[in-house]
């Protein structure tokens, strides 16, 4: 886990109905790609692990029998349920649990994906139970993508989101340390996964681009939500002063586009592929 730092269950507390409207989406390419990757064909069990509302699993769905989704907060694993009941699908399940509690009877699965999560768990300690909890040939998958921040859209009429004076009112409200729960991340999130899986017995990874480009139009409220899903201004770290910042932040964002709208360039992103 991050030097300096444990896991608590305020870590996203509050951010679990901004997180999908605030997060940049991932590349549309995304379940074509990770079908094509592990000549996937529609059988099989999944594992999404750090699922959050669960983004990935509910685009993942179709390329499998069975998928399960394991967090650790009930709040994001509600929207994840809902979000599964709209759409129709039979074939998802969701369970409230720690990483590091794996693999708490869940049966043998095809694919574990993390996206944006691993390097919130002891990382050796999932990655060994992931490993027992593979088929032989099965695939633990990264996927690398930032959805905190996009790309200029050049042909748009509207602005990039004014990041930098975004970030300077949550450190004028919450301090120039980052929070992460009622914890700190004074060395910032771990790197080094390539290490960390080969010592669990994974072979060498298989790097899988998976291109960007889709350009998204944003409203303020979207920004707005962009802030709250990130773990270090959740809305509980401003407490009383929540409404205030939320009213400066609004008044910021206004001020940087008239029309009340931004536009940002989805990233390019990475599928990094461990076999088991």
């Amino acid at each position: 886990m991050p030097e300096g730092w444990e896991w608590d269950e305020t870590l996203y507390a509050g951010s679990a109905e901004y997180y999908e409207r605030g997060r940049l989406p991932y590349p549309a390419e995304l379940a074509d790609c990770l079908r094509s990757a592990l000549g996937l064909d529609g059988s099989g069990r999944l594992i999404d692990v750090g699922c959050g509302p669960g983004i990935i699993a509910l685009r993942l769905a179709h390329l499998f029998d069975d998928v399960v989704g394991v967090d650790a907060d009930r709040h994001m694993l509600a929207q994840a349920e809902q979000r599964s009941n709209e759409r129709g699908l039979t074939n998802t399940r969701w369970v409230q649990m720690r990483a590091e509690d794996l693999p708490g009877d869940l049966g043998t699965f095809h694919v574990a994906t993390f996206a944006q999560s691993f390097h919130w768990m002891n990382r050796p300690r999932v990655a060994d139970a992931i490993f027992t909890m593979l088929q032989p040939g099965g695939a633990f998958v990264l996927v690398n993508h930032w959805s905190l921040e996009g790309e200029a859209a050049p042909d748009s009429p509207y602005p990039l989101p004014p990041r930098d004076e975004v970030q300077q009112l949550v450190t004028k409200y919450l301090g120039e340390t980052r929070r992460a729960g009622q914890g700190v991340l004074s060395a910032g999130t771990p790197d080094g996964e390539s290490e960390v899986l080969v010592a669990a017995g994974f072979g060498e990874p298989d790097r899988v681009p998976l291109p960007g480009g889709e350009v998204v139009i944003e409203s303020v409220e979207d920004v707005v939500a962009r802030c709250y899903s990130a773990s270090g201004s959740a809305p509980h770290l401003f407490g009383s002063r929540r409404n205030e910042f939320e009213k400066e932040l609004i008044a910021l964002l206004n001020e940087a586009s008239p029309a009340g709208m931004f536009a940002e360039r989805v990233r390019d992103a990475e599928l990094v592929v461990w076999r088991r």
